[in-house]
């Protein structure tokens, strides 16, 4: 394999160790994303619904890690407090609600059938 390629699975690794280090949401998306999985295993959720619920996990991550990335850009822009750069983050970190919004609301759908 050509080294470039490898390198950029160790700059990937790195990123994803950054995120885990210094985030803190991210372990609470993880957490409870690693429960409904387990919740899914438990009561036995097709293959199909546990599929769904991987790929909501993971675009939750997604986003946490994407709004990771845009802080860190805009801390290095603008490390002063300002108006324009406070309204960016803002709207990252609401953007990482409406993923974690989205996930609750995709595991309704799947859970609530079977607990009713």
């Amino acid at each position: 394999m050509p080294k470039k390629f490898i390198k950029s699975f160790k700059y990937a690794r790195a990123g994803a160790a950054h995120t885990l280090r210094t985030q803190r949401n991210i372990w609470i998306h993880l957490t409870i994303g690693a429960l409904v999985l387990g919740a899914g295993c438990w009561v036995r959720l097709p293959l199909a619904e546990l599929a769904l619920i991987v790929l909501t996990v993971t675009f939750v991550l997604v986003a946490e890690m994407l709004n990771t990335a845009l802080e860190e850009t805009i801390n290095l822009i603008k490390p002063e407090n300002h108006p324009t750069a406070a309204l960016v983050k803002n709207v990252a970190a609401g953007a990482v609600l409406l993923a974690a919004f989205g996930a609750v609301i995709v595991g309704l759908l799947i859970f609530l059938p079977r607990l009713l």
